[in-house]
């Protein structure tokens, strides 16, 4: 009598035991029969539970930082938070079970990097300001959170639930705070931006001044735009490299770069925002 062993394919089995009764083909184990199901014989209650108990406290935990982004309205909101923490639970859980802890610091490393497309969508560039980063941080956040209950790291990822919590409300009224301090030019590092708003036929010899003038102040271009601001008027948006300025040195350029003709005005600005 031949003997084949559970590592081929049930199917193939109960087809060869059907079409060649004479050959004396035995099917083993879960195949036997064609009837029993793999689920049966591999089911484990206490492993079940252990997932349950992942999954429910990355759904705890995820609607808790969730809600707070739901309430001040953010891009990812409570139900966004709670399936990136859900999820990642889910990876770690699943490669804890079939791969051991080896298997679960690889399937947490993927989701490190991964999260971060999903972080990249909630990023939006309005103007000159970009918004979205705390967000993004905060995605990132709920997957280390999902990621330590689908590793059975349920107390740490309450205390990481509680640090995230308090990152993003009882920091607010000290961001709040540091943010209505008037910004000092001469201590603080920001983003510059010098704007020349000009004639179009004064555009190039303009833009090659406005660069000159910059850098013999002793502040480089970092990158240079022209757009149009109607009226038949273009406006040369010279970004300047981040740094400390002194104030009355950008207004010195500014004044002597609006006598020129064909400048309509010059000013410049900072922006703070990461």
């Amino acid at each position: 009598m031949m003997y084949l062993p559970e590592a081929h394919s049930c199917f193939i089995l109960s087809l060869e035991h059907d079409l060649f009764p004479e050959a004396g083909f035995q099917l083993s184990g879960s195949c036997s029969g064609g009837k029993a199901m793999k689920f049966l014989t591999t089911f484990q209650a206490a492993d079940f539970f252990d997932t349950l108990v992942s999954l429910a406290a990355a759904f705890v935990l995820g609607t808790l930082i969730g809600a707070e982004r739901q309430y001040r309205q953010r891009t990812a909101g409570l139900r966004t938070n709670v399936l990136v923490a859900v999820g990642a639970a889910a990876f770690v859980d699943l490669a804890m079970h079939l791969a051991g802890p080896d298997g679960g610091v690889r399937v947490i490393a993927y989701v490190v990097s991964g999260i971060g497309f999903l972080g990249a969508g909630v990023i939006m560039k309005q103007g000159m300001d970009v918004r979205g980063l705390n967000t993004a941080a905060t995605l990132w956040a709920s997957a280390a959170v999902g990621s330590c209950a689908g590793a059975d790291m349920i107390a740490q990822a309450v205390a990481l639930t509680v640090f995230v919590l308090a990152g993003n409300t009882l920091l607010r009224p000290l961001v709040n705070a540091i943010n209505r301090i008037p910004l000092d030019e001469k201590r603080s590092e920001a983003t510059y931006y010098f704007k020349l708003a000009v004639t179009p036929h004064a555009l190039p010899a303009m833009r090659d001044r406005l660069v000159e003038q910059l850098e013999a102040a002793k502040y480089p271009v970092a990158d240079l735009d022209v757009v149009e601001i109607g009226d038949g008027q273009l406006e040369i948006v010279a970004t300047l490299v981040p740094t400390a300025v002194d104030p009355n040195e950008l207004n010195a350029v500014a004044l002597d770069l609006q006598k020129q003709s064909g400048v309509r005005h010059a000013t410049w600005e900072v922006s703070t925002v990461d």
